[in-house]
Parts: C-alpha cells; structure tokens; sequence
C-alpha cells in the first residue's frame, strides 16, 4: 500500500499581499517559518520514506522542516512539476476579482488589473496546462513506487501549492478507473495536508500498466496551526485581499486558524 500526504506551503511573504504569486519565489513569513515547524512538529511520529518538494523557496522549506524533524531523516526530492500554476504576466500584480463591465482582458493588462476570472493570463498557464504537468509529476513521485507498494507500505510527503495540490490529487484520483469527479480539492490552508491511500495489486510490475485503487482518507487537516497564531493581533481588513487569500486556498483558516 502506498501512502501519499499533499502538504501545502507556509504562509510566504506574498501570500498577504493579496498578489499573484505563481513562480515567483518569496520565501516564508514569520508566520509561515512557525507553521511550518509546528507541522514538522505535527508528522515526526509519522514515518515517511520520501520527501518530494517543489524548487520555489516557500514550498521547499515546508518540505525541509518535516524532513528535519523525521528521526530518520529521509531524502528530499526536488521536482519543477510540483511548482504552483504559472500565472504569466500577472505575476506580482495585485489580485482582482474581476474586471470593469466591458473592459476588455488586454486594456485591463495596460492598466495593471488582473482579475480572478481570467482561465489564462499570457505567457503563463491554464488549470488545463497546469493538470498536464500533474499528470507527468504523478508519474514521477509516484510511479516509481509502485513495485515496492505492491509488497509493503510505503508513505511519501508531497510540499507542493495550492493550485497544483489540486490538479495533482485530479491527477492521482484518475489513474483510479472508478474514479469520479464530484469533488474538488481547492482550499487548503497554509501547511495544511491531504492523504491519499492508493492500493497496487500484488502482482504489479513495473513493466504493467498501473490498475490502481484510490482513495482520499483525510482532507485540509490543519489542527496543529491552532496554536500558530500571528505576531500581531490587527486583523486584514482589506476585503479584496481576503479574497485573494481565499482564491489561492486557505482563507481564513490560513490566516487566523
């Protein structure tokens, strides 16, 4: 049997900006430094074979603290499939939630407004484009193992991003032929963490195709940020960059929880 936790990134210093972070690389906050421990804290009874991990800063620190507090210290992969949604030009501007009646996307380009409702912005990527690279990520986290899976248990932690955490779990769900998609996985909060039990046939080899059976046991588990609060008690008043928050996962449980 093969286990595989999904664990979304700190808070990084973009996140409460309310901006389009996508590829650009910030590392984490304060608050996402301390989130990050407490889940290293939350996982160190939970024994993990593999750690893989997105190369952007935020994500790949998320995924050194839970390899630092394994007692046995666990390899951690790096791997660019497991980057967040690419969002092109939109990259570091702030985050609207829509567009001016009859404005059109490339005027709102001119005048720095890019909005939630656009599917892609240029030169970055779709949800589409963005469940193809998925697809290929889960091919290279998971597939390789699946022969040993197929003898034993094996537990393996993905430090991914919001977005991509989404289309990675689509991805994995559907290599499932019983698989229906009647649920989506947006929305976790920062270092909160999904799991994934995926059963392989004794028989499998590598050279079959993968006849597996999926299944989700545990969704947005975030109880070890109930103590993790921020340093400062003023609470973000911006409603657009509440709402950006709540767009790129999390909400309020990412930001008071």
């Amino acid at each position: 049997m093969l286990t595989v936790t999904f664990i979304r990134h700190g808070e990084s210093e973009d996140n409460p900006k309310g901006i389009w972070a996508g590829w650009k690389d910030a590392p984490l906050s304060e608050l996402g430094r301390r989130q990050a421990q407490s889940l290293g804290e939350n996982l160190a009874t939970t024994k993990l074979d593999v750690i893989y991990a997105s190369p952007l800063l935020r994500a790949h620190a998320t995924g050194v603290a839970v390899q630092q507090r394994q007692p046995h210290n666990p390899p951690l992969i790096v791997n660019p499939n497991l980057r967040e949604q690419h969002f092109g030009i939109a990259e570091g501007h702030e985050w609207v939630p829509g567009l001016p009646r009859g404005m059109s996307e490339e005027d709102a380009y001119k005048q720095g407004l890019f909005a939630s409702t656009v599917e892609k912005f240029p030169e970055g990527e779709s949800m589409d484009d963005l469940l193809d690279r998925a697809r290929i990520a889960i091919q290279e986290v998971v597939f390789p193992h699946l022969v040993e899976a197929a003898k034993g248990d094996v537990h393996i932690a993905v430090a991914s991003h919001g977005h991509c955490i989404a289309m990675l779990m689509e991805a994995l769900l559907s290599t499932d032929t019983t698989f229906q998609h009647d649920v989506e996985y947006f929305g976790l909060a920062n270092t909160a963490w999904t799991r994934a039990i995926v059963d392989v046939d004794p028989s499998y080899t590598a050279t079959d195709s993968p006849q597996l059976s999926v299944k989700v046991t545990l969704l947005n588990q975030h109880e070890h940020l109930k103590n993790v609060k921020r340093s400062t008690t003023a609470p973000i008043e911006d409603s657009t960059r509440k709402e950006a928050m709540a767009f790129f996962g999390g909400g309020s449980a990412a930001v008071e929880e």
